[in-house]
Protein backbone atom coordinates (compact mmCIF):
# COMPACT_ATOMS: atom_id res chain seq x y z
CA UNK A 1 0.00 0.00 0.00
CA UNK A 2 3.15 2.49 -0.15
CA UNK A 3 1.63 4.16 -3.42
CA UNK A 4 -1.77 4.76 -1.35
CA UNK A 5 0.05 6.03 1.77
CA UNK A 6 2.20 8.42 -0.42
CA UNK A 7 -1.26 9.51 -2.02
CA UNK A 8 -2.56 10.47 1.40
CA UNK A 9 1.18 11.75 2.66
CA UNK A 10 0.74 14.40 -0.31
CA UNK A 11 -2.76 15.56 0.74
CA UNK A 12 -1.65 16.03 4.25
CA UNK A 13 -2.28 13.17 6.32
CA UNK A 14 -0.33 11.71 8.47
CA UNK A 15 0.07 9.75 11.95
CA UNK A 16 -2.31 8.63 13.80
CA UNK A 17 -4.98 9.96 11.21
CA UNK A 18 -3.01 8.54 7.94
CA UNK A 19 -2.91 4.74 10.02
CA UNK A 20 -6.55 4.86 10.46
CA UNK A 21 -6.82 5.24 6.91
CA UNK A 22 -4.66 2.95 5.46
CA UNK A 23 -5.93 0.28 8.24
CA UNK A 24 -9.51 0.43 6.71
CA UNK A 25 -8.17 -0.17 2.92
CA UNK A 26 -7.49 -4.03 1.66
CA UNK A 27 -5.35 -4.65 -0.65
CA UNK A 28 -6.48 -7.41 -3.13
CA UNK A 29 -4.53 -8.91 -6.45
CA UNK A 30 -6.49 -8.97 -9.92
CA UNK A 31 -5.74 -11.51 -12.36
CA UNK A 32 -6.01 -10.55 -16.46
CA UNK A 33 -9.61 -9.74 -16.72
CA UNK A 34 -10.94 -10.10 -13.28
CA UNK A 35 -13.75 -7.75 -12.78
CA UNK A 36 -13.41 -5.22 -10.39
CA UNK A 37 -17.40 -3.98 -11.16
CA UNK A 38 -20.00 -5.59 -14.12
CA UNK A 39 -22.56 -4.17 -15.80
CA UNK A 40 -25.48 -4.78 -14.00
CA UNK A 41 -24.20 -5.23 -10.93
CA UNK A 42 -23.57 -2.96 -7.58
CA UNK A 43 -20.29 -1.63 -6.96
CA UNK A 44 -19.33 -2.19 -3.07
CA UNK A 45 -15.83 -1.08 -3.42
CA UNK A 46 -13.76 2.45 -3.83
CA UNK A 47 -10.24 0.97 -5.51
CA UNK A 48 -6.75 2.70 -5.73
CA UNK A 49 -4.76 1.13 -7.97
CA UNK A 50 -1.25 -0.01 -7.07
CA UNK A 51 0.22 -1.60 -9.83
CA UNK A 52 -1.66 -2.34 -12.83
CA UNK A 53 -4.59 -0.76 -15.24
CA UNK A 54 -8.14 -1.08 -15.75
CA UNK A 55 -10.44 -0.65 -18.60
CA UNK A 56 -13.87 0.65 -18.63
CA UNK A 57 -16.13 -0.46 -21.16
CA UNK A 58 -19.86 -0.65 -22.35
CA UNK A 59 -21.39 -3.51 -25.11
CA UNK A 60 -23.08 -1.82 -27.78
CA UNK A 61 -24.70 -3.58 -30.93
CA UNK A 62 -22.28 -6.17 -29.68
CA UNK A 63 -19.57 -4.36 -29.56
CA UNK A 64 -17.06 -4.02 -27.07
CA UNK A 65 -16.45 0.09 -26.10
CA UNK A 66 -13.64 1.28 -23.78
CA UNK A 67 -14.75 4.42 -22.20
CA UNK A 68 -11.72 4.69 -20.14
CA UNK A 69 -8.77 3.22 -18.72
CA UNK A 70 -7.07 3.62 -15.37
CA UNK A 71 -3.68 3.37 -14.69
CA UNK A 72 -1.04 2.69 -11.01
CA UNK A 73 -1.27 5.79 -8.92
CA UNK A 74 -5.32 6.28 -9.46
CA UNK A 75 -8.52 6.11 -7.58
CA UNK A 76 -11.11 3.06 -9.79
CA UNK A 77 -14.78 3.14 -9.21
CA UNK A 78 -17.59 2.91 -11.32
CA UNK A 79 -18.73 6.46 -10.17
CA UNK A 80 -22.84 6.24 -10.39
CA UNK A 81 -22.87 2.90 -9.08
CA UNK A 82 -20.69 3.30 -5.88
CA UNK A 83 -22.25 6.64 -4.73
CA UNK A 84 -25.90 5.33 -5.30
CA UNK A 85 -25.75 2.14 -4.71
CA UNK A 86 -27.70 0.80 -8.28
CA UNK A 87 -26.81 -1.72 -10.71
CA UNK A 88 -23.45 -0.65 -12.70
CA UNK A 89 -24.28 0.57 -16.50
CA UNK A 90 -20.53 -0.04 -17.06
CA UNK A 91 -18.24 -3.05 -16.46
CA UNK A 92 -14.54 -2.40 -15.06
CA UNK A 93 -11.80 -4.94 -15.34
CA UNK A 94 -8.27 -5.82 -15.26
CA UNK A 95 -6.24 -5.20 -18.26
CA UNK A 96 -3.05 -6.84 -16.45
CA UNK A 97 -2.23 -8.48 -13.62
CA UNK A 98 -3.02 -5.75 -10.91
CA UNK A 99 -3.11 -4.99 -7.21
CA UNK A 100 -5.83 -2.50 -5.99
CA UNK A 101 -6.40 -1.01 -2.43
CA UNK A 102 -10.00 -1.47 -1.69
CA UNK A 103 -12.25 0.35 0.72
CA UNK A 104 -16.08 -0.35 1.12
CA UNK A 105 -18.56 2.37 1.04
CA UNK A 106 -19.60 2.17 4.78
CA UNK A 107 -16.29 2.09 6.05
CA UNK A 108 -15.52 5.28 3.58
CA UNK A 109 -18.55 6.59 5.04
CA UNK A 110 -17.24 6.29 8.03
CA UNK A 111 -14.20 8.12 7.90
CA UNK A 112 -16.06 11.06 6.26
CA UNK A 113 -17.83 11.02 9.70
CA UNK A 114 -14.83 10.76 11.26
CA UNK A 115 -12.85 12.77 10.01
CA UNK A 116 -13.11 16.57 8.35
CA UNK A 117 -10.40 16.54 6.49
CA UNK A 118 -11.16 13.38 4.72
CA UNK A 119 -14.29 14.43 3.77
CA UNK A 120 -12.84 17.25 1.88
CA UNK A 121 -10.79 14.93 -0.05
CA UNK A 122 -13.88 12.52 -1.17
CA UNK A 123 -15.38 15.79 -1.74
CA UNK A 124 -12.55 16.70 -4.10
CA UNK A 125 -12.72 13.24 -5.43
CA UNK A 126 -15.74 13.36 -6.50
CA UNK A 127 -15.63 16.30 -8.08
CA UNK A 128 -12.56 15.47 -10.10
CA UNK A 129 -14.59 12.45 -11.26
CA UNK A 130 -17.55 14.41 -12.62
CA UNK A 131 -15.16 17.53 -13.96
CA UNK A 132 -13.56 14.44 -15.79
CA UNK A 133 -16.96 12.69 -16.97
CA UNK A 134 -18.45 16.12 -17.99
CA UNK A 135 -15.28 16.84 -20.04
CA UNK A 136 -15.23 13.24 -22.00
CA UNK A 137 -18.88 14.14 -22.55
CA UNK A 138 -17.99 17.64 -24.07
CA UNK A 139 -14.96 16.49 -25.93
CA UNK A 140 -16.85 13.53 -27.41
CA UNK A 141 -19.81 15.91 -28.70
CA UNK A 142 -17.60 19.06 -29.86
CA UNK A 143 -14.44 17.18 -31.23
CA UNK A 144 -13.41 15.44 -33.76
CA UNK A 145 -11.01 12.05 -33.05
CA UNK A 146 -8.08 13.87 -34.06
CA UNK A 147 -8.80 16.63 -32.01
CA UNK A 148 -9.37 14.24 -29.21
CA UNK A 149 -6.19 12.98 -29.76
CA UNK A 150 -3.94 15.77 -29.57
CA UNK A 151 -5.83 17.04 -26.49
CA UNK A 152 -4.78 13.53 -24.83
CA UNK A 153 -1.34 14.24 -26.15
CA UNK A 154 -1.23 17.35 -24.65
CA UNK A 155 -2.92 16.20 -21.00
CA UNK A 156 -2.51 12.65 -20.31
CA UNK A 157 0.60 11.31 -22.84
CA UNK A 158 1.46 8.59 -19.79
CA UNK A 159 -2.00 7.01 -20.79
CA UNK A 160 -1.23 7.31 -24.49
CA UNK A 161 2.65 5.26 -23.69
CA UNK A 162 0.31 2.69 -21.81
CA UNK A 163 -2.88 2.09 -22.87
CA UNK A 164 -3.08 -0.71 -25.78
CA UNK A 165 -3.91 0.88 -29.22
CA UNK A 166 -7.31 -1.14 -29.47
CA UNK A 167 -8.94 0.46 -26.38
CA UNK A 168 -7.02 3.77 -27.45
CA UNK A 169 -9.18 3.42 -30.52
CA UNK A 170 -12.17 3.06 -28.46
CA UNK A 171 -11.51 5.81 -26.12
CA UNK A 172 -11.41 8.10 -28.92
CA UNK A 173 -14.41 6.83 -30.99
CA UNK A 174 -12.55 5.00 -33.74
CA UNK A 175 -11.27 2.34 -35.39
CA UNK A 176 -7.33 1.18 -34.53
CA UNK A 177 -6.68 1.76 -38.25
CA UNK A 178 -7.99 5.20 -37.59
CA UNK A 179 -5.84 5.71 -35.22
CA UNK A 180 -3.09 4.90 -36.84
CA UNK A 181 -3.46 7.29 -39.64
CA UNK A 182 -4.01 10.35 -36.77
CA UNK A 183 -0.91 9.11 -35.20
CA UNK A 184 0.76 9.25 -38.63
CA UNK A 185 -0.40 12.70 -39.20
CA UNK A 186 0.28 14.37 -36.24
CA UNK A 187 3.97 13.09 -35.75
Amino acid sequence: MQQLKKQFEALGFSGAELEHILNTFTLKEYAKNDFFVEEGKISKTLGFIEKGMFQYYVIKDGEERTTYVSVSGTFLSSVMSFVSQTPAQESVRALVPSEVCLITRADLKKLVDEMPNFKTFYIRLLEWAICGIDRSRHDLIVLNAEQRYEKMVREEPHLLQQIPLQHLASMLGVTPRHLSRIRGNIR
